[in-house]
């Protein structure tokens, strides 16, 4: 069995979720080959404040974007603005199963609605979605008084 290590994420895979997330993503460390993702079951992946533990390898990761989106939901969204603790996420798996807690279901959200996005960042391609529309403009201002009428 191959012992964990701290893998080094891709610099053009950490800028395209520094892009997504809108913040720094260097804070959160992945340790591939951890026996802490061993006691969760068949998981590939289980998060903490700061780390994503991998059953794998890292390079299996991160060749897969949709679940790298997933799991750093998982740790920027959710443990970072300590939304997400141990006792809160076994409550919902105890209230709604695993599929269904809430938890969960806002990391796959959160990779189904951007996974598109990382992509393209990755290829280098330009953003799929519309840019926003400029804000409307202010009326033109008259520079002489009106003249009165008659």
């Amino acid at each position: 069995m191959t012992s964990a290590r701290e893998a080094q994420v891709p610099e053009v895979l950490a800028r395209a979720l520094e892009h997504l997330f809108g913040r720094r993503v260097g804070g959160v460390r992945v340790i591939e080959y951890a026996w802490r993702t061993r006691l969760h079951g068949r998981a590939v992946a289980t998060t903490r404040p700061g780390r994503i533990y991998l059953r794998g390898s890292a390079r299996e990761f991160f060749a897969n974007p949709w679940l790298v989106l997933h799991e750093y939901c998982h740790v920027l969204c959710q443990w970072q603005p300590g939304r997400l603790t141990v006792p809160r996420y076994l409550l919902e798996c105890l209230r709604r199963g695993y599929w269904n807690n809430r938890f969960e279901v806002e990391a796959r959200e959160f990779a189904d609605l951007n996974v598109a996005r990382l992509l393209a960042l990755l290829a280098g391609a330009p953003e799929t979605h519309a840019p926003e529309p400029p804000p409307p403009r202010p009326p033109p201002y008259n520079t002489r008084p009106a003249r009165p009428a008659g």
